[in-house]
């Protein structure tokens, strides 16, 4: 057998059209969502990041604000430039690119962001309220994850999900919503402390990989036929690569292919889905507003 592939751009262009004609009625009644972007150094993989998110805002009509600012900026001047987006009218939702250089407590700046306008969903309050399944903005990339399952047709009622990474961005928040009942899943929550990994994966009829450990799911770890949902995004050195390196997930793709029913790509699968969410969220956020 070989698995059917979750094409993630495919299914993250459907959604995109769905924004665009909200974005659309919302210009007709006078509204223009808006997201603040702050990104602070030059880490290549955030600066490619920013500016996929901002070509993104463009196409759905989305306007976008944004602040680069130097690695060297001081937490207190950070948290100012996080503050002026709290009180723009413009500004429906804000993104602060993670990581951020080492002197910034990233905690306080997360905090810092109004919950109103947080569509990544990393608030306390924010991840407070999606554990009592109060209205907010779920995190983007377990959303998306979810969103690709249910546009796919897997079943998750009953079913036995295993998350391998316990990451608060992926794993915990991943783990608590296919909890939900109107999802219903049995979950295991698998890391880098579980002994005997392979045995808990087997066992997954949908199985996450978000450790961000190069190919570290193989396919005698796979169950035949089940869902496997790649998140992991690694550089590995390949010398017949035009830039020296290749990017590969956490599912070693070409064994899992012949075992799964259904798996997802890396780069193509999960990763068009992270942007999409964020704009929906942006965009919910204006309608809220």
């Amino acid at each position: 057998m070989s698995a059917t592939l979750i094409d993630g751009k495919a299914v993250a262009e459907q959604i995109r059209e769905e924004i665009k004609s909200r974005v659309a009625q919302l210009r007709t009644q006078g509204v223009v969502p808006g997201l603040g972007v702050i990104l602070v150094g030059e880490d290549p993989a955030s600066v490619s990041y920013v500016t996929a998110k901002e070509k993104a805002c463009e196409e759905a009509g989305i306007a976008s604000f944004e602040h680069r600012l130097p690695a060297d900026i001081s937490l207190e001047s950070l948290l100012g430039y996080v503050r002026a987006f709290n009180e723009d009218p413009r500004v429906h939702g804000i993104l602060v690119q993670l990581p951020l250089p080492r002197h910034i407590d990233e905690k306080a700046v997360i905090a810092a962001i109004a919950p109103e306008k947080d569509v990544d969903g990393f608030t306390p309050v924010n991840v407070g309220r999606m554990l009592l399944e109060e209205p907010c903005f779920l995190p983007c990339t377990p959303n998306g994850v979810l969103e690709l399952i249910k546009r796919t047709g897997v079943k998750t009622d009953g079913a036995h999900v295993v998350i391998v990474g316990r990451s608060n961005i992926v794993g915990k928040p991943l783990a608590n919503l296919f909890i939900r009942k109107s999802i219903n899943s049995t979950v295991t929550l698998c890391h880098t402390g579980t002994h005997d990994l392979a045995s808990y994966c087997k066992r997954a009829d949908i199985l996450v990989a978000c450790a961000g450990k190069p190919r570290l799911i193989t396919a005698d770890m796979i169950k035949e036929g089940a869902c496997v949902i790649d998140v992991g995004v690694n550089r590995v050195a390949d010398p017949t690569a035009k830039k020296g390196y290749r990017l590969v997930g956490d599912v070693d793709f070409s064994g899992a292919l012949e075992v799964a029913g259904f798996l997802t790509p890396v780069p193509g699968g999960v990763g068009p889905m992270t942007i999409t969410m964020l704009l929906q969220n942006t965009v919910e956020s204006a309608s809220r507003a």
